[in-house]
């Protein structure tokens, strides 16, 4: 287990916290690992009724840590951030997030497989997996242009456009919008909580339900974005991108026209 990944259980909540403040709770192999297993053991302890993701009242989280992306790229599926991804999306109970201030790449992208999500109002969601020479992952690419039209989607992926908690909750990204986040992490917790109170079973075939209807189409669309972003990562337009935000520059991409 990541020291980065705070695990806790109480009232049949299972908490994830991203606990690495000082790199604005970037994530690394070691943390994606830490987070897979507490998801697969929520799913096998009968006490735990819901998940609750979070990084806290100040922070979700930035994202990949490029010095590791760089160090080690997931080009493999069984890469832990895949890991990662597949015990998310086959979690059988109810996952809810509470994210406040950065939630960038996969910060996003993992919250269109939440049951519930409540954000701050200083919340900045971002997927600037273009800008990084990379293609967008998690199902995103499928989810999106389906939940907000091409023309929005296309703002969020091809140029990753910043948002707000707001307009996550106005665009049904996120359930609702917290004025701090204090009250963003009470408030999910609370609602995760509710979960305790209901039929586990009859929550589980609810959930198995709703997201029955193209469900095989979005596993396939996730394990092909995820070859395309090992693909990618590999790319010179990457690896410049890449190498630019660790430098801390613009990067030059005409060299690749």
């Amino acid at each position: 287990m990541s020291e980065h990944v705070v695990v806790t259980r109480a009232d049949g909540l299972l908490t994830l916290r991203i606990n690495r403040p000082e790199k604005k709770n970037a994530l690394t192999r070691a943390m994606y690992s830490a987070m897979a297993e507490a998801l697969l053991a929520a799913d096998a302890e009968p006490e735990v009724r819901a998940v609750l993701i979070t990084g806290g009242a100040e922070c979700f989280t930035s994202g990949n840590d490029v010095a590791d992306f760089l160090q080690a790229p997931p080009v493999s599926q069984d890469s832990p951030v895949f890991h990662f991804m597949r015990a998310l999306f086959e979690l059988k109970k109810p996952i809810v997030a509470a994210v406040a201030g950065a939630a960038v790449g996969i910060g996003t992208t993992l919250l269109l497989h939440c049951d519930l999500v409540y954000v701050s109002r200083c919340a900045k969601l971002k997927m600037p997996f273009v800008s990084l020479g990379l293609c967008p992952e998690f199902g995103s690419s499928l989810i999106l242009p389906r939940l907000l039209g091409h023309a929005k989607a296309a703002e969020l992926l091809l140029l990753g456009e910043a948002f707000t908690g707001e307009q996550a909750a106005s665009w049904g990204i996120a359930n609702g919008v917290l004025d701090d986040g204090l009250a963003t992490l009470e408030k999910a917790a609370a609602m995760a909580r509710r979960f305790q109170q209901l039929a586990p079973s009859a929550v589980a075939v609810s959930k198995q339900l709703m997201q029955a209807p193209g469900r095989e189409e979005l596993r396939q669309v996730i394990t092909a974005e995820g070859e395309l972003f090992g693909q990618r990562l590999r790319s010179p337009e990457a690896i410049e991108a890449l190498s630019a935000f660790m430098q801390r520059r613009q990067p030059d991409f005409s060299k690749f026209l």
